[in-house]
């Protein structure tokens, strides 16, 4: 939920199923105000008092539309292609994330603790307070690569303030849902603010402009999200405009070894 880096710039199968998550009103009338559903709670430090209840309506149901809260929380390890600048795999539960980069460089950290080990240029950074810098580095590459992965699943996170917009079309024509979502201290660049577009048939988000500052009037981008696909229980999309995310993968399981070592893994032996 941290701003992406603008310099980074550099899937949609869809499921008859998903019409049966869409709102019942009507598409360019407000949203009928409805509490937070039961099965999608907000996140701990989620702004409810100052969000849209229709607001919060919609985020529920892009999570129902990306497969549902308890598919996401089950969902442990992810990997994917950040537009060919790294790889990451990221292990939900314990928290540990792995990102290599093509010059050789590897981070193992936790981002939970902070703790791990990094490699750069052909060696281990032993120097504790080098190391300390590079794992700062590594979780701030994880918060902003993961955003691009997995935004719709963090809508509702701790920090939060969700804002319902009405209705608009995208670049590409499509009606949809118009969310503002900005934050509260917290994340690396809480001053960034976000318009999320969710498709008014699907509820799928479609599309997101970003806001460096949130007072600022025009959008530093606006990118389409398309190409969904069904990884485990949950759909995640790859496009993103003139690059997209790639080798996208969902596991139940993998070694520890994946968080331990800095020797190159190929996640496809475990698929």
């Amino acid at each position: 939920m941290n701003s992406p880096v603008l310099a980074s710039l550099i899937s949609v199968v869809m499921f008859v199923s998903l019409m049966a998550c869409q709102p019942a009103q009507d598409q360019s009338a407000n949203i009928v105000s409805q509490p937070a559903t039961a099965n999608n709670p907000p996140a701990d430090g989620f702004d409810l008092d100052n969000s849209d209840p229709a607001a919060i309506e919609i985020a529920d149901f892009v999570m129902e539309a990306m497969g549902g809260r308890l598919a996401w929380d089950g969902t442990r390890y992810l990997a994917w292609d950040f537009f060919g600048a790294r790889k990451l795999v990221w292990d939900k539960l314990s928290g540990n994330v792995r990102i290599d980069f093509p010059d050789s460089t590897v981070y193992l950290l936790n981002i939970n603790n902070r703790l791990g080990k990094a490699h750069k240029q052909g060696e281990e950074v032993i120097n504790p307070d080098s190391l300390a810098k590079e794992l700062e580095k590594g979780k701030n590459i994880w918060i902003n690569d993961s955003y691009w992965l997995v935004m719709p699943f963090k809508l509702k996170d701790s920090g939060v303030t969700l804002k319902y917009l009405g209705t608009r079309k995208t670049l590409e024509d499509t009606p949809s849902y118009v969310l503002e979502l900005t934050f509260k201290e917290v994340g690396v660049t809480p001053q960034n603010r976000y318009l999320i577009y969710v498709d008014t048939t699907t509820n799928l988000v479609n599309q997101w402009a970003f806001y460096r500052e949130a007072g600022q009037d025009s959008a530093n981008f606006i990118l389409p999200w398309g190409n969904y696909n069904k990884y485990g229980n949950i759909l995640l999309s790859e496009e993103r405009g003139e690059r997209d995310l790639s080798e996208v993968m969902v596991f139940e399981t993998l070694p520890d070894e994946i968080f331990t070592t800095f020797q190159t893994v190929d996640l496809s032996r475990y698929q």
